[in-house]
C-alpha cells in the first residue's frame, strides 16, 4: 500500500498539543477532587509556556532560516505554527471557559472564591485600598513611554500592564501610554481577611487591586484604560560548547539572557482596544497569530497557589503513604538485603527513601571506598547531595556526573556542583555536546580481601518530590555483569575513554537504538516463522522516525505491538497495510507517567528492559542514556504486570490513539468493572510491604 509521509508520521507539536489536551480533561472531570481540578488547569497553563517556549521559539528560528527544514511529517516550521496557533488558541479559549464556567463555579460552591472587583464588598473595598497603599504603592515603578522613556524591557512571563493616559505630567510633557510592571516578588493572589470575608475562603488577585488603584501611579492625569499583558520568551540556551573552555562559567554567563529571549507570544486580556494591542504586537515583532486575547488573568498558572492555601482535604488527593519493603527499612541493612537479590521499586506507590538510605548508609560506611553518581534534576535542598558532601568530607572517593543543561534546573545544578566541589568531590559536567541523561548510582565497597560494586539504576530522576509525583522505576543490584557495566560507562564519562562493549546494559548514544532494532528485528523473524510476536513499550515520547519506521515493519510482518506512549507520540496506529496490529494509548491520572519500560516476547524467552532513554532522536542520538535488563523472573512478572497488564485494561484514565491523530477516551463496557492502574497499584503498594 503506498502511503504518503504525511499519513505515516504525525506531527510532534500537534501530538503535545493533543497531550495537553489530555491534561485540560482531567479539570473537567468530575470524578477528580475539586482543587486537584484547578490544579489540573493550572499544569495545562505551564505545559503550554514551556512549549512557547522551547518548542514555539525553535520553529520561529527555524522558519526565517534560509533553508527551512522539513520534519518527518513533511510540514515546513511555517506550516506547523500555523496550525499550532491554530490548535492553541482553542486550547488557551478552552482553558479559561473551563475556569469561568466549570472549576470556578464548583469552586465558588464550595466556599472558595475568586472575588472579580465587582463583586467587592464596602469593607473589602477599604481593606484592598489599604492593601495597596501599604504593600504595593511603595515598589511599583510606573514607566511612562516618551523619548526619553523608551518600552522597558519586560521579562519573561512576567505580569505587567499597559496603561492608556490623558493629560500632561509633572513637567508638562503629554504622555498617551505607560507601562507598569508587577515585581515577582509579589504574590499573584491575596487572601482576604477573615474581618472582610463572607466566605470561608475568599481571594483577590494582585492584577485586580494594580487595576483598581493604578490611577494614584499618575498624579494629575486621566487613566482611561489599563490592561493586563504577559510577554513569552524563547528560552533556549545558546552556549558553543566546541568554543567554551570551561561550561560551568559559560552557562552562568548565558542564562540572565533566557529572561530576555525573543518575544514568540503575546497574552492580552480579552477587553485591551485594537489600538493599543497592535502597538504592542509591533513592539514585540509579533503576528496577530502570536496574540492569545485571555477572559480572565494572564497567569494563568499562579492561580495554582490557591490549591496549597485552601486547607480543604476533601477537595484534594487522599495523603500518599508509599510502601517500603520490608528488607528495606531504615534499620535494615542494605548491602546485605542488595547481596542477597535483586531488588525493584515502584515509584511512587513505593517510597524514595530506601534511595537516600542507600547512599546515606554508604557515606557513613567505613568500608565504602568509592561513591559515583549521575545527576540530572535533584531539587534545590536535596538530602542526597548532603550525604555526597559528607560522604567525600570524610575521605572517600566521590564522583559526580552533574549535567549542567538540565533545562531550567541550571541554576541549581551549578550550585550544587560549587558545593560538591568544594567539600572535595571529583564533579564533571559529562560530555561535550551530548546531556547525561542516564540515572546511575555505584557504590564500591571492600568485603574482605575483594571489591564488591552495588548498583542502582533508575528511570527518573534522584529527586525526592518528583518520586512522590512521578511513576518511575528503580533497582538495586550487585549483579557482577551490570556492575561492570557501570564501572565502564562512567569511566566513559568522566576520563573520555572509547566506547567498550558492555555486557547487559545498552547505552545511548551507541548501542541502545540498534539494540532495540536489533529485538525488533528478532520479533520480525519469529512472526514470519509463524511463531508468537509480541512487543510492548511504555515511555514518555515516541518521535524517532527510524524505530517508528520499524514498528510499522513489525506490524507488517504481523508482531502485536502495544505501546503506552504518556505524551507525544509520531507513530499512527491502526492504518490498514501499515499499523494495523499496533495499539497506542496513554495514561493521565494522579500520578505523570515516567516509567519507560520495553518488552520482547523472544519466544518465550523474554526480555525486559528498564531505561532512562525515551524513543526520541535526542535521546537516542545526543544523550547518553543507559537500559538495563531486569533478569529476576519474579521481578520481570512484576513488572510485565505492574506496566503493561494494567495499564492495557485500564479503562478510568486512558486515552488510545485513533489513526487521524487524535484520542478518544476509553470508557467502561456495560458491565465493566472500573479499573485504574494507578488507583489499583496504590492499593497494592502503598499499602502492603512487599519482599520484592
Amino acid at each position: 500500500m503506498d502511503i504518503s509521509k504525511t499519513h505515516v508520521y504525525l506531527n510532534r507539536e500537534i501530538s503535545f498539543l493533543e497531550f495537553n489536551e489530555r491534561v485540560l480533561a482531567q479539570a473537567r472531570d468530575e470524578n477528580v477532587p475539586l482543587l486537584e481540578r484547578l490544579r489540573f488547569l493550572c499544569i495545562s497553563s505551564t505545559n503550554l509556556d514551556e512549549f512557547f517556549e522551547i518548542r514555539v521559539a525553535s520553529l520561529k528560528q527555524k522558519a526565517i532560516a534560509p533553508l527551512s527544514l522539513v520534519d518527518p511529517d513533511s510540514l515546513t516550521p511555517q506550516q506547523i505554527l500555523k496550525r499550532i496557533s491554530e490548535k492553541a488558541h482553542l486550547l488557551v479559549n478552552e482553558q479559561y471557559r473551563v475556569l469561568n464556567e466549570t472549576v470556578g463555579v464548583a469552586l465558588e460552591k464550595e466556599g472558595i472564591q475568586f472575588l472579580r472587583r465587582s463583586n467587592w464588598t464596602p469593607e473589602q473595598v477599604l481593606w484592598v485600598s489599604e492593601y495597596f497603599r501599604s504593600q504595593l504603592l511603595p515598589i511599583l515603578s510606573p514607566i511612562g513611554l516618551d523619548p526619553a522613556h523608551p518600552f522597558p524591557r519586560i521579562l519573561n512571563k512576567s505580569l505587567n500592564f499597559f496603561v492608556s493616559l490623558n493629560g500632561r505630567d509633572a513637567f508638562g510633557r503629554e504622555v498617551e501610554v505607560a507601562v507598569v510592571p508587577a515585581p515577582r516578588a509579589l504574590p499573584r493572589l491575596i487572601r482576604v481577611p477573615a474581618h472582610c470575608a463572607t466566605a470561608p475562603y475568599q481571594f483577590v488577585s494582585l492584577a485586580a487591586i494594580i487595576r483598581t488603584h493604578v490611577h494614584q501611579l499618575f498624579s494629575d492625569m486621566d487613566v482611561t484604560g489599563s490592561y493586563q499583558f504577559r510577554v513569552t520568551r524563547n528560552s533556549n540556551l545558546f552556549v558553543d560548547e566546541e568554543e567554551v573552555d570551561d561550561l560551568l562559567i559559560s552557562l552562568e554567563g548565558e542564562l540572565p539572557s533566557r529572561r530576555y529571549g525573543d518575544a514568540v507570544r503575546l497574552e492580552i486580556e480579552q477587553s485591551c482596544p485594537e489600538g493599543l494591542t497592535h502597538f504592542l504586537l509591533d513592539h514585540f515583532s509579533l503576528s496577530a497569530d502570536d496574540l492569545y486575547r485571555v477572559d480572565g488573568p494572564v497567569n494563568l498558572n499562579r492561580l495554582l497557589a490557591m490549591c496549597d492555601l485552601v486547607d480543604r482535604p476533601d477537595l484534594k488527593y487522599a495523603p500518599l503513604t508509599p510502601g517500603v519493603p520490608k528488607n528495606l527499612m531504615p534499620s535494615s541493612d542494605m548491602f546485605e538485603a542488595i547481596s542477597n537479590r535483586d531488588i525493584l521499586l515502584h515509584h511512587p506507590f513505593e517510597s524514595f527513601l530506601p534511595v537516600v538510605d542507600f547512599l546515606r548508609q554508604a557515606s557513613k560506611d567505613p568500608n565504602v571506598l568509592v561513591i559515583k553518581q549521575t545527576l540530572y534534576r535533584t531539587g534545590f535542598d536535596s538530602v542526597l547531595a548532603d550525604y555526597l558532601v559528607s560522604a567525600a568530607a570524610s575521605g572517600k572517593e566521590v564522583t559526580v556526573v552533574i549535567e549542567l543543561r538540565a533545562r531550567f534546573d541550571e541554576e541549581v545544578n551549578i550550585s550544587l556542583a560549587t558545593r560538591l566541589q568544594e567539600a572535595g568531590a571529583h564533579v564533571v559536567y559529562g560530555v561535550v555536546g551530548f546531556k547525561t541523561h542516564g540515572k546511575m548510582l555505584m557504590i564500591v565497597r571492600r568485603e574482605g580481601n575483594q571489591l564488591r560494586r552495588y548498583v542502582h539504576l533508575g528511570t527518573g530522576n534522584y529527586h525526592a518530590r518528583t518520586a512522590r509525583l512521578y511513576t518511575d522505576y528503580g533497582l538495586f543490584t550487585a549483579d557482577p555483569d551490570i556492575g561492570e557495566d557501570i564501572h565502564k560507562l562512567f569511566i566513559q564519562l568522566t576520563g573520555l575513554g572509547r566506547v567498550t562493549t558492555l555486557k547487559k546494559c545498552l547505552q545511548s548514544p551507541f548501542t541502545l537504538q540498534q539494540g532495540l532494532i536489533d529485538k525488533i528485528n528478532r520479533e520480525i523473524e519469529h512472526a514470519k516463522m509463524g511463531k508468537k510476536a509480541h512487543i510492548m513499550a511504555k515511555m514518555n515520547a515516541l518521535t524517532d522516525p527510524q524505530l517508528v519506521n520499524m514498528l510499522y515493519e513489525a506490524s507488517g510482518a504481523g508482531v502485536q505491538i502495544d505501546l503506552i506512549v504518556r505524551g507525544i507520540c509520531c507513530l499512527r496506529p491502526l492504518v490498514p497495510g501499515l499499523s494495523e496490529n499496533i495499539t497506542v494509548r496513554s495514561i493521565i491520572g494522579q500520578f505523570l507517567e515516567h516509567t519507560r519500560v520495553y518488552y520482547f516476547y523472544n519466544d518465550q524467552e523474554s526480555e525486559l528492559y528498564l531505561a532512562s532513554a525515551d524513543l526520541m532522536t535526542r535521546n537516542l542520538a545526543q544523550r547518553v542514556e543507559v537500559a538495563f535488563p531486569i533478569e529476576d523472573e519474579a521481578l520481570k512478572i512484576r513488572i510485565i504486570r505492574e506496566s503493561f497488564e494494567l495499564y492495557l485494561t485500564d479503562n478510568v484514565q486512558a486515552w488510545q490513539l485513533t489513526k487521524d491523530g487524535t484520542y478518544s477516551h476509553v470508557m467502561q463496557m456495560p458491565g465493566e468493572e472500573p479499573l485504574s492502574a494507578q488507583y489499583r497499584l496504590l492499593r497494592e503498594l502503598s499499602l502492603e510491604r512487599k519482599e520484592l
